[in-house]
């Protein structure tokens, strides 16, 4: 994998995010808007580690993983907008995309992501299919019943899972170290016969080593994996928290952990590139996305008469 390319991707998960900002002030964006400021580096990671076959099933804080898994982000930021043309047609909201194509979803509900990657991981097994299911959650996830319930079945089992961590330290705003017995969470992994690691989630290319091993492990019929991957949440849970929780010069201190900043300054100092390609990269990144919002803001709202459509299935 190019380190290039890792940070390209990077940037433009940071600049949807930032584009999605600008709908919340405006009331655009309705309900809350989890952004993954901070935390880009985790979900880089799978770039060229994960096909179109495998699964990835998110949380509420989901933008990275649809982007990552090939998501158009003009359909996503539609779909975040709650416009018609969004990739639901403005049903799922912020919370709640999913693209059958991608074989990508997610939920608002904590914890909850895990049992349904474990579906796809139990139907690759019981096909043959040589695919793997990516469960993703936080640590506050992380002590939710389904996580045991969801490892010990894949466990014993034997299916292609992983489950992924992003470890920001807050459960909304309960530090970790308050709810957690152990000193990491990947070390439950030995309870489950399962590959374990806690890695730097601000490096992507540490990220990417620690996901192709677990790939490697999962694909070669041994079970799930867990990776917890540490990093910083630079907002509040949700656009609106008042974040009251963390003093500001616990804030300020996160902001040196920017694995945008602390990336492109490996690659500048390794010569991998030059200070001018990387601005360079980081103004097409945000040209990028802030075109794609032009264009999501004159698209029109679904039809108030379609309101009750698609709640539930109807044989034809």
């Amino acid at each position: 994998m190019k380190q290039i390319d890792l940070f390209s991707a990077m940037a433009e998960m940071r600049y949807f995010d930032e584009a999605c900002l600008e709908g919340v002030p405006t009331m655009e964006i309705h309900g809350e808007l989890h952004t993954g400021i901070g935390q880009e580096a985790i979900s880089a990671g799978f770039l060229g580690n994960i096909n179109d076959e495998d699964a990835i099933v998110s949380t509420h804080r989901n933008h990275f993983h649809a982007l990552i898994k090939g998501v158009d982000p003009y359909l996503l930021m539609s779909e975040i907008f709650e416009k018609e043309t969004g990739l639901c047609n403005g049903f799922g909201g912020h919370m709640h995309p999913f693209s059958l194509k991608h074989n990508f979803s997610a939920t608002g509900i904590v914890g909850q992501s895990l049992p349904v990657a474990l579906g796809y991981a139990y139907g690759y097994k019981i096909r043959n299919q040589n695919n793997v299911a990516v469960g993703i959650t936080g640590d506050g996830g992380s002590n939710q019943g389904t996580f045991h319930e969801t490892l010990n079945i894949a466990g014993a089992w034997k299916l292609p899972l992983l489950v992924l961590i992003e470890n920001n330290g807050l459960g909304i705003s309960v530090p970790i170290a308050e709810v957690l017995s152990t000193k990491t969470i990947s070390e439950r992994s030995i309870a489950y016969s399962a590959f374990g690691r806690q890695v730097d989630g601000n490096d992507p290319e540490v990220v990417y080593e620690a996901i192709q091993e677990a790939m490697s492990f999962i694909r070669s019929g041994n079970g799930p994996a867990i990776i917890e991957a540490t990093c910083n949440r630079f907002r509040g849970h949700y656009e609106g928290d008042t974040d009251h929780y963390r003093s500001k010069s616990e804030k300020q201190s996160i902001l040196k952990n920017d694995p945008i900043l602390k990336y492109s300054n490996k690659l500048i100092e390794s010569k991998v590139c030059t200070s001018d390609e990387i601005e360079n990269i980081l103004k097409e990144a945000k040209n990028k996305m802030f075109s794609i919002l032009e264009k999501v803001r004159k698209e029109k709202m679904p039809p108030p008469e379609i309101a009750l459509e698609n709640i539930f299935y109807e044989k034809s």
